[in-house]
């Protein structure tokens, strides 16, 4: 694994062209806001955002950024095998859950606690829901 971030991070300009909008894709599907994006991509700065937004490949790939985009892209696979209609799939982490793990609240406020962990919980809830590993 850490061969392939180290491969991914070496052709840097080439995967933030296509990765980046993959991403932008999920967040619009998920109807996230500027601010959720940036929370999600672990950015401080909204400038940046919008800067990936329109100019993806020339995103400056970090470990963190690869690893936090390998939990959004796993969750949102989750999500669509577990719910193959993409609109519930869609509206999954707004919906109140009442598993022990989100406590009554949205799955979507985990996720926005900031922390790779905390992506890293709800994906590992995901598959684990799906069977997977």
């Amino acid at each position: 694994m850490i061969a392939q971030a180290e491969q991914l991070l070496q052709r840097g300009p080439a995967v933030a062209g296509s990765l980046l909008p993959a991403i932008f894709n999920i967040f619009g599907q998920w109807s996230l806001t500027g601010v959720q994006q940036m929370t999600l991509l672990g950015l401080s700065n909204e400038k940046t955002l919008y800067n990936w937004k329109n100019h993806p490949e020339k995103a400056k790939l970090t470990r963190d950024l690869l690893e936090r985009a390998s939990y959004i892209l796993g969750i949102f696979k989750s999500l669509e095998i577990l719910l193959p209609d993409s609109v519930l799939a869609d509206r999954w982490l707004t919906t109140p859950n009442d598993n022990p793990v989100f406590n009554g609240t949205v799955p979507l406020d985990r996720v926005l606690a900031g922390q790779v962990t905390d992506l890293a919980l709800v994906r590992n809830f995901l598959d684990a829901e799906r069977g997977g590993w």
